[in-house]
């Protein structure tokens, strides 16, 4: 794909500095691409009222990608309108609904599969009379079978193997959930599949991480094991993810916070706004060569030229850096 248009959303706080890195990057891997920066979270909450502005989102929906840097600001943690909405109003519009989470080092080389626009952070929610509050978790058999086929074709594509995690034993949605999986595990038989339920496979993630390839999960449970296995590889400041839909464009951000604590400060860690900019060439415009390259550039960067929060001293810009340096000698 040739002068694709990449939509970036810089976000808050540390967003526009490591969004800053990713471009640069993408400047140098892709001159081709045309990038587009547009208003997003707080930032936009400012200008226009709206933490997803309208021209914001067709931006978004005529790009070839979606690039998004972290947002959210304590300015707006208790306010009617909050950067966060806008989040999950993107997810929604773009129907982005399978989030790919790898979790890479050493031993461990897994993917959780996150179905991202259902279950309780879209189900129906309140305030009754008597003063209880509640959200609902809500699946269609059409939304676990696509989720599920997505999460089969990539454990194919990988070590053939797949972890189907629910909470059958209590929720009704999970049996439904493990129904539907295995009768779409009927259509792959070249995949080993099984079933866990949600507390072991924290447990198992915590103790053992290596004996997984693919794992696929609702929305709740996968936020948080996608952070659990993050921990176990080195943290969320590291971790990458892509949210992907059946058509139109994918949303590739870090899964770590905008960290307004050394905004400004020249020290933020790019390394997981990198990642996401490889899953982005990688899932977004299938350009796997130059994915490779900047993986292999944000590892040797991690060892060489790391960060405070990694240990090290090195800043932003130095890490930035060591990155092109080299992508440079290859």
């Amino acid at each position: 794909m040739s002068h694709a248009r990449i939509a970036c959303l810089p976000g808050d706080c540390i967003g526009p500095e490591v969004m800053a890195v990713a471009q640069r990057m993408l400047r140098e891997l892709a001159p081709d691409l045309e990038l587009e920066d547009h208003l997003f979270g707080a930032a936009a909450i400012r200008a226009t009222g709206d933490s997803l502005p309208d021209a914001t989102l067709e931006a978004c929906r005529s790009a070839a990608a979606v690039l998004k840097a972290p947002i959210g600001d304590p300015e707006f943690d208790a306010a009617d309108v909050r950067p966060e909405q806008g989040m999950l109003r993107l997810r929604a519009e773009l129907d982005v609904y399978a989030n790919f989470r790898p979790a890479k080092q050493g031993a461990v080389d897994l993917v959780i599969v996150r179905e991202l626009v259902g279950g309780l952070y879209f189900g129906a929610r309140g305030v009754r009379e008597d003063g209880t509050v509640f959200d609902t978790c809500e699946y269609h058999p059409s939304q676990v079978e696509r989720i599920a086929r997505r999460a089969f074709e990539l454990a194919r594509s990988r070590g053939g193997r797949l972890t189907s995690v629910d909470k059958a034993n209590v929720l009704e949605t999970s049996r439904m959930w493990r129904r539907v999986v295995h009768e779409v595990a009927a259509e792959y038989s070249d995949v080993e599949v099984e079933d866990l339920l949600v507390d072991n496979a924290a447990m198992q993630l915590a103790s053992a991480p290596e004996q997984f390839d693919v794992l696929v999960t609702e929305n709740m449970f996968g936020d948080i094991l996608s952070d659990l296995a993050a921990a176990m590889t080195g943290g969320l400041g590291l971790a990458p993810s892509a949210s992907l839909g059946d058509a139109g464009p994918g949303v590739f951000e870090p899964v770590h916070g905008s960290a307004p604590d050394i905004a400004g400060k020249g020290i933020a860690n790019p390394a997981a706004m990198l990642r996401s900019t490889a899953l982005l060439l990688e899932y977004g415009l299938g350009r796997s060569a130059e994915a490779r390259a900047l993986e292999e550039a944000v590892d040797v960067a991690l060892g060489t030229t790391p960060t405070p929060d990694l240990g090290g001293r090195s800043t932003t810009a130095e890490f930035a850096d060591a990155v092109l340096q080299k992508l440079a000698v290859g």
